[in-house]
């Protein structure tokens, strides 16, 4: 996937703004008033927050962008128009007498959030201001040069009070329109091209799925029933399940990356999201596109902002963006997918208890036989069942990260059985590998793989190295 130019895409970002204040500092020692860290305060910070930080993103990516919210007349409404538009955002802010700018307040200290404190008071109950704030939204959408795409980020601080409208208005432009919901019924947003809410947010609207299939269906369901075109929900570590009205559905898997700060990751997807619609982007590109940003945001401390730069270089480096763990049923959607575009699945499988030169060197010869590389990995029950006490000495999440790091190797999936044909037949890979010095009928699965016309071959095997051979080194060096 490669990311064009954004320079003639105009994204309007209408919602709650909040300034994010950051006081950080070293905390040596406890206080004597109370058994609480004192922090040496060395360093204070400001970035713009909720729609405000969706607006950062979508102009730090490269395209334009304007954002429509409520603030105060106060300093804070002042040092987020002074970041934004020294971003490059276009500030149409409605001024609310009386009323202050959200703030969010983080004590920070060694990379470790401490403290939050909100300022914040609910918006007054005055239908001038939702006019008012609505009439600035018709303004954009009929000026000259148009609005590709709207996201409506709805933190339920009041900006969105009345989402229908907003929505209307979008529609009469035929402009697509991105929410990202917090508490309101998802009739409310009915007509949206996208709804984004997080695992939290979809399990309190239609209750939580027993299974990633229930997620989908549920999130099928609910596409229909409100006119939504299609579902992302963001589930962290988990990535981005995606699901259309008409059944069409697809898992994108977080990426394999050191998450640092989690804040701001969903205001990064949604403006990603709405980037990808701007483009006419599938439901599932738009996804990856979406996964492959928060995955870079969450490396960042605090409330942050990807450029395009390094999203077109992260998005280079990975041709498939769908990498890392993931279910077996989100495996299979995945690589029917790749299927369908022609790709050719290569598969093995093992304990991989302790990677070594002899795996990477096996992994690598097996990536070079396909288009992708699929890694199954034996259970920690598994492992030990088959290895005997004492294994795995490195644990399931453990050795699934380790090979999800590796280049060569673009998914890994777990399974509990002692061997992977239960997986074979769910899979069906065009190729089964292994490395070894046995022969093909003599592999595990070599007659499922055959019979449905797909092919098994042994793959060269480096000598003198073993897990478990290392294993018994360890445990007596002499």
């Amino acid at each position: 996937m490669k990311l064009p130019s954004l320079q003639g895409v105009n994204v309007l970002v209408v919602g709650d703004v909040m300034l994010d204040r950051y006081w950080s500092g070293p905390a040596h020692r406890v206080s004597q008033e109370a058994p609480v860290p004192v922090v040496h305060v060395q360093q204070t910070d400001e970035r713009p927050g909720g729609a405000a930080n969706v607006a950062l993103n979508v102009a730090s990516l490269g395209a334009r962008c304007t954002l429509v919210g409520m603030v105060g007349n106060d300093a804070e409404a002042g040092a987020l128009r002074g970041r934004l538009e020294a971003a490059g955002v276009v500030c149409d802010f409605v001024s609310v007498t009386g009323w202050p700018t959200v703030v969010k307040l983080r004590m920070v200290s060694q990379r470790q959030q401490l403290l939050r404190a909100d300022f914040e008071q609910s918006l007054p109950e005055d239908q001038q201001l939702h006019q008012e704030l609505l009439g600035r939204v018709q303004g954009h959408l009929d000026a000259a040069g148009g609005v590709s795409a709207v996201v409506l980020q709805d933190y339920d601080k009041g900006a969105v009070a009345e989402p229908e409208d907003l929505i209307d208005a979008a529609a009469g432009h035929g402009v697509p329109v991105v929410v990202d919901p917090k508490s309101k019924p998802w009739s409310r947003y009915a007509g949206a091209a996208v709804l984004k809410p997080n695992g939290e947010e979809f399990a309190a609207q239609v209750g939580a799925p027993e299974s990633d299939e229930q997620l989908l269906t549920l999130a099928g369901s609910a596409c229909a029933e409100h006119r939504i075109g299609f579902m992302a929900v963001t589930r962290g570590e988990r990535g981005i399940a995606v699901a259309e009205a008409g059944g069409a559905h697809a898992h994108v898997p977080a990426l394999p990356v050191e998450v640092y700060d989690e804040t701001g990751a969903g205001d990064t997807v949604a403006a990603a999201l709405a980037l990808g619609l701007s483009l006419g982007w599938t439901s599932v590109r738009c996804a990856e596109l979406a996964n492959m940003a928060a995955g870079l945001v969450v490396a960042k401390a605090g409330t942050a902002a990807v450029s395009g730069p390094e999203l077109a270089v992260a998005l280079s480096a990975r041709t498939h963006g769908s990498r890392g763990p993931l279910s077996q049923d989100q495996l299979r959607d995945v690589l029917a997918q790749a299927r369908d575009a022609g790709e050719r699945i290569v598969f093995t499988n093992g304990c991989f208890d302790i990677l070594h030169a002899g795996h990477v060197a096996y992994l690598e010869e097996a990536r070079a036989l396909g288009d992708r590389l699929v890694v199954a990995v034996n259970d920690d029950a598994s492992v030990t069942r088959i290895k005997g006490p004492g294994r795995p000495v490195n644990a399931l999440e453990r050795r699934l990260k380790v090979l999800a790091g590796l280049q060569c190797v673009d998914h890994v999936v777990d399974f509990a059985e002692d061997t992977p044909e239960a997986l074979l037949r769910l899979l069906q890979p065009d190729l089964l590998v292994k490395g070894g010095d046995y022969a093909p009928d003599q592999v595990v699965g070599a007659d499922i793989v055959e019979g449905y016309g797909g092919e098994v071959r042994v793959l060269g095997l480096v000598e003198d190295v073993s897990t478990s051979g290392i294993v018994e080194r360890l445990r007596d060096p002499e």
